[in-house]
């Protein structure tokens, strides 16, 4: 019997750690409600799970604007913490590749994104499934018009309003431009051109009627009464007394190099006492150059529109030679840097359910032979 009792405490000793092993860990009380302690703090998820992602998908992707636009973009992310993808398709007609663009970004539940749309119609699903996915959509550059209700957050863009306001601003501070305007009469009147694409775009209407309300003002300054708006039904508005200063619009039928052309033509040679001319678009600027022999008939000192003040819009080789050139006294630019960084920015603070904007000005430059080079003005004028 003793022999036998050994042998069992033999065994209890030997198994005893191997029970230990395998047996579940004590389970921890309830927590006391009279601890006032604390808890310890949750640990850090790892540092990949804890960034963000944003699509950025923009209207194209090689042209220096949207580069720019890129660049912008990704200066935003870094700087926020977030990781971007940045896509276009090759030009603005490739709707069906911006349309899979859109679906290989919702497959990746992206925590925003990023849109610039060519056909708001095309998008509707995949908007509606951001919408309802909780994913929030942030339009930049031409926004995305006409989306499902509820589905953009908000949008970085122009304010092509303000842009062309500008451009009325900077033409009239002009030495040249303001003597000849002060100097008009009802019996001398002056005139200001206005070359637009259209008359139905939001953007392009919104840089005509900028123009236009600004310099109808500050003429209206000079010449209380006597300023005239005419060529086009959409923008005409009489003036109260003979005109002294006449701002005359001009549409093109088409968008064509042609017709742009010819219109530019027309108002070269049939504007009397033509003191200045806004191209709102670059098709007005390709028409403009096209009928002054590239720009040497804007000569300061050799051409027949000597003294004629041109501004233009935007950027472009041809623009940016007239500028530097001095054929064009100037040019707005848009700022496409800010207009990536913008829509990165307010991807973020969606995401982080911050209260936004409808809408945000990206802002717009006036360029001059003088500060074309300068590094904030270069990086936005692209070719």
């Amino acid at each position: 019997m003793k022999k036998f009792l050994a042998m069992l405490l033999i065994l209890v000793l030997v198994l005893a750690p191997l029970a230990a092993c395998t047996s579940e860990p004590p389970v921890d009380p309830p927590d006391d409600p009279t601890d006032t302690e604390d808890p310890a703090p949750t640990p850090e998820p790892p540092e990949d799970d804890e960034v963000p992602f944003i699509a950025v998908i923009s209207k194209g992707f090689q042209h220096q604007f949207w580069q720019t636009v890129y660049a912008g973009a990704r200066d935003a992310a870094a700087q926020y913490g977030v990781d971007i993808t940045f896509e276009g398709p090759p030009t603005e007609s490739d709707i069906h590749i911006q349309v899979d663009m859109v679906n290989a970004a919702l497959a990746r539940r992206p925590a925003a994104i990023a849109l610039a749309s060519l056909c708001t119609e095309s998008l509707d699903r995949q908007l509606t499934q951001a919408r309802d996915a909780g994913i929030p959509v942030i339009g930049f550059d031409s926004g995305v018009p006409d989306a499902p209700a509820g589905s953009i957050f908000s949008t970085a863009a122009t304010d092509n309003y303000g842009a062309g306001a500008l451009a009325a601003d900077e033409m009239f501070a002009e030495p040249s431009f303001a003597e000849r305007l002060n100097a008009a009469t009802a019996d001398a009147p002056i005139a200001i051109a206005i070359q637009s694409q259209d008359a139905t775009s939001a953007s392009i209407l919104d840089r005509t009627n900028g123009f236009i309300n600004r310099m109808f003002e500050l003429a209206s300054g000079v010449h209380p009464g006597a300023v005239e708006v005419s060529g086009h039904t959409v923008f005409n508005r009489d003036a109260e007394e003979t005109p002294a200063v006449q701002i005359l619009v001009t549409i093109p039928p088409t968008t064509s190099a042609v017709d742009s052309h010819a219109a530019s033509q027309a108002i070269l040679q049939n504007t009397p006492n033509l003191i200045g001319m806004f191209l709102s678009n670059e098709a007005s600027v390709g028409g403009v150059l096209a009928a002054t022999n590239d720009g040497t008939d804007l000569d300061r000192e050799t051409g027949i529109f000597s003294d004629l003040i041109v501004v233009g819009f935007d950027s472009g080789s041809l623009q940016k030679h007239a500028v530097r050139s001095q054929f064009f006294y100037g040019s707005v630019t848009q700022d496409p840097y800010m207009i990536g960084f913008l829509a990165v920015q307010l991807a973020v603070r969606a995401i982080n359910g911050e209260p936004l904007e409808e809408f945000v000005d990206t802002g717009a430059k006036f360029w001059t032979h003088a500060n074309m080079d300068d590094p904030a003005i270069y990086q936005l004028l692209y070719d």
